[in-house]
């Protein structure tokens, strides 16, 4: 088993962040069996799709791997990098560009969805962002990758590009690529802004309280969370009463997933409490689960030296597993090397 998971350095990580992927990666990488792998990348190619800050992006990286290791992934026992530091990601993307079709990527709903009405000024990049997508994936061998709801398109099409590819260039008896299963995490949680539950929490939110960053110190926590909106009616005691309700759902929500338990079990608990009293609970527990985090984040990100080395350590070792697909990925297509 081998999976394979990138996440964009976006700078500015939060308690989406952290409960919607990156715990879930450690859970992965923790309950793997002897003999399989995990690999996790930094999706800097991806991050040049949309206008950036050259400066801001390599800031971004290093910010994003501390806060990774922070989380609980090991580069011991994990592969961690960032896509720049292996080529074969856009020699692989090049190569399967002749195999994706304009169909499929036309498609595609975030193309659509990030390039809003100025299709014409979006970049090259972002219509093709989905066979680095494949490339990603393939390059590996991966035979399964974490997905969530909106990333469930993207897989659908590797697999797509590698049949295609698989039947068109290879032998039936000798394919190149191996077609990834999905793993959708059982305890992904979708966090919603604290300003608006029907919105997912984000960092290009303009008002830094609709998210939880993982650099707040426990007094911004707590603000934050007194501060979230709510309604005046008290929790209800079985889910139905959450329905129409969503800042109460998501608050509901948080609290299930710090403490692995289902809403049904949180309302149980804390059903005909109001939020004078249930927000402090929450606050305490968001407190108490991301401290230890915020102190590793903040030390490693003062530690530019490491974070560089383990960079460049995991790029060094995908290199090394991507290096024999790639061949024969080039050799499938009948391109002399020298």
């Amino acid at each position: 088993m081998r999976v394979v998971s990138g996440i964009q350095p976006t700078g500015s990580l939060h308690l989406g962040n952290y409960l919607g992927a990156i715990r879930n990666w450690v859970r992965m990488q923790d309950d793997l069996e002897p003999g399989s792998e995990c690999l996790f990348f930094l999706a800097d190619l991806h991050a040049i799709s949309m206008p950036h800050s050259p400066a801001e992006l390599k800031a971004a990286t290093l910010e994003m791997t501390a806060a990774l290791v922070a989380c609980g992934i090991d580069p011991a026992r994990s592969i961690l990098f960032n896509q720049a530091q292996v080529p074969a990601h856009s020699e692989l993307q090049w190569l399967l560009n002749g195999t994706a079709r304009m169909g499929w990527l036309s498609r595609m709903t975030q193309f659509k969805d990030k390039s809003g009405k100025n299709r014409e000024g979006a970049s090259v990049a972002l219509f093709t962002y989905p066979v680095l997508q494949a490339a990603d994936v393939l390059l590996y061998q991966a035979t399964h990758v974490p997905v969530g709801e909106d990333q469930k398109q993207h897989l659908e099409l590797a697999r797509d590009i590698a049949q295609k590819f698989n039947n068109d260039f290879c032998p039936e008896d000798a394919p190149v690529f191996t077609l990834p299963d999905p793993i959708i995490p059982p305890g992904a949680a979708r966090i919603m802004s604290l300003r608006d539950g029907t919105a997912k929490m984000s960092k290009s939110d303009p008002s830094d309280m609709s998210r939880i960053n993982l650099a707040d110190d426990p007094d911004e926590v707590m603000k934050k969370v007194k501060k979230a909106k709510t309604d005046p009616e008290p929790l209800p005691s079985e889910e139905a009463g959450l329905v129409g309700r969503p800042e109460a759902l998501n608050l509901v929500s948080i609290y299930a997933a710090l403490t692995d338990k289902s809403v049904a079990d949180v309302l149980a608990e804390h059903g005909g409490q109001g939020f004078g009293s249930f927000k402090p609970a929450l606050g305490e527990l968001l407190v108490e689960t991301l401290s230890p985090i915020t102190a590793r984040f903040t030390g490693l990100l003062e530690d530019r030296e490491s974070l560089d080395a383990i960079l460049a350590r995991g790029a060094a070792k995908a290199r090394q597993i991507a290096g024999p697909t790639l061949e024969q990925a080039y050799r499938a297509l009948g391109l002399l090397r020298g």
